[in-house]
């Protein structure tokens, strides 16, 4: 990557969205009225499979990086509390489905916070209640986030034994000092451990999650983490980039941000992860995962077939996407909805035998046309505008003040144009957020405060 481009790009850095949705989670509000949401998922095909998303918001300690919605709580009381209105939730959601026989499942992923956290008699029970709701195919993905710290070889035997065939083990990185300015204490033999046992037990598409533009980090400890990373011949990698966002997760005003690395190391230190990455032998894949060149992940972007959904990129291509626990999103063809993210309100709501849904965003034909544009951008890094307005059967004119801005990046050498295909160049995929936010319609209504991370 030249000099000149860096520059470039650091210089239009700026908040944008992650494009896990389109309209993303900023625009959901408050839902007026569940009926339209139960109807859409009484409607959904019996004969079609559908994804469920389960999350688990406990941790037994605070990482101060943290983004997601989490509870910390030392004591596993109020964790076995939760998964018994989690066994509720997932009865309520059967009968709103309202099918004779049992709805398919292809995919199921269990997110947190620490699903780990969870003991097996209990995720034991999670499992028993969803394969008794649903049907789970034979060969469905079943995914759960592990936290190295969480592992036992007790825990995963029963992932094993309950189809489990998908790991991502959260790693961060394998520096002492980057882990002990986010509070996460986590040598690495951690990580072999958990990696080996896992193997042992059958699973072996592991996949580790990384994260750059943490404090301490630098280029000669980020290299070190890479050849540490690919000692453990994980299937896939993931490199997140930290988003610093104290005004929206107060924890975050612990880290010390004179220890943040400025935005030329941040670059940096992606590029360095990354080109080590590929020189290891895997293959980029969108913005930020890199596969083994004969994972499932590499040949659906060698196929484009790839999506992306609130996990990242996934195969998953199934229509319906349905949230299970505090915080959840799911997403039907015409609606997101999100379930309470306050636990109390999400407590009260299961108990009164309602689902805990508070949020919804409609999807409307002008949103399935730029979602799929931006979902292709993002994936394939292309996408030929002829063909999606030929599909949608709408004038090329619709996006004519969307492909005037993009002339800006062209000159700048982030894009091309070429027979109604745009083509990012991929040497300027950090930039492919910000050319998506083209499209994105609602990035011009107001907010009081800034709510994305920056793209690089």
């Amino acid at each position: 990557m030249s000099c000149d481009l860096k520059q470039k790009i650091l210089q239009l850095d700026a908040r944008v969205p992650r494009y896990t949705s389109y309209p993303t989670a900023p625009h959901f509000q408050a839902i007026e009225c569940i009926q339209p949401y139960i109807n859409a998922l009484r409607t959904i095909d019996k004969n079609e499979a559908l994804s469920l998303y389960v999350h688990i918001p406990f941790c037994p300690k605070l990482c101060w990086y943290c983004g997601c919605n989490t509870k910390i709580s030392r004591r596993y009381g109020p964790v076995e509390d939760y998964i018994h209105l989690l066994l509720h939730e997932i009865d309520l959601v059967a009968e709103k489905l309202g099918k004779a026989n049992k709805q398919a499942v292809s995919n199921i992923h269990f997110g947190g916070g620490s699903p780990s956290y969870v003991r097996p008699a209990d995720f034991d029970l999670i499992m028993k209640k969803l394969r008794a709701a649903f049907y789970v195919l034979k060969d469905a993905d079943i995914a759960i986030e592990v936290d190295p710290r969480n592992v036992t070889e007790g825990r995963i035997a029963n992932y094993a034994k309950n189809g489990v065939n998908r790991v991502s083990l959260g790693v961060q990185d394998f520096n002492d000092a980057v882990l002990a300015a986010v509070n996460r204490q986590q040598p690495f033999h951690l990580s072999y451990d958990a990696m080996r046992i896992m193997r042992e037990y059958g699973i072996n598409n592991i996949n580790l999650d990384l994260i750059y533009g943490l404090p301490q980090q630098t280029l000669k400890t980020m290299r070190k983490t890479v050849e540490l990373t690919m000692t453990l011949n994980p299937a896939r990698v993931a490199l997140f980039g930290y988003a610093h966002v104290p005004w929206m997760k107060k924890h975050m005003r612990l880290i010390d941000e004179g220890a943040l690395p400025d935005k030329d190391l941040r670059y940096d230190l992606f590029q360095t992860a990354s080109n080590a990455l590929c020189d290891a032998g895997l293959v980029a894949i969108g913005i930020d995962h890199f596969a083994k060149p004969d994972d499932p992940l590499a040949r659906a972007q060698e196929s484009h077939t790839m999506h992306r959904n609130f996990q990242g990129y996934t195969t998953d291509a199934a229509e319906n996407l349905i949230g299970i626990g505090v915080s959840s999103i799911g997403k039907v063809p015409t609606m997101y909805v999100q379930n309470a993210p306050d636990m109390p309100a999400y407590k009260q709501a299961i108990l009164s035998g309602k689902l805990p849904t508070v949020k919804y965003c409609t999807i409307s034909q002008d949103d399935k046309v730029r979602a799929d544009i931006i979902e292709r951008l993002m994936c394939d890094f292309t996408v030929n505008m002829v063909d999606i307005c030929a599909h949608y059967n709408i004038p090329m004119a619709t996006f004519m003040e969307e492909l005037e801005k993009l002339t800006a990046y062209e000159a700048m050498g982030f894009v091309r144009f070429d027979n109604g295909n745009i083509i990012i160049d991929p040497q300027a995929r950090l930039m492919a957020r910000s050319i998506c936010a083209v499209f994105d319609r609602y990035l011009l209504m107001p907010t009081q405060k800034p709510r994305h991370a920056k793209a690089v």
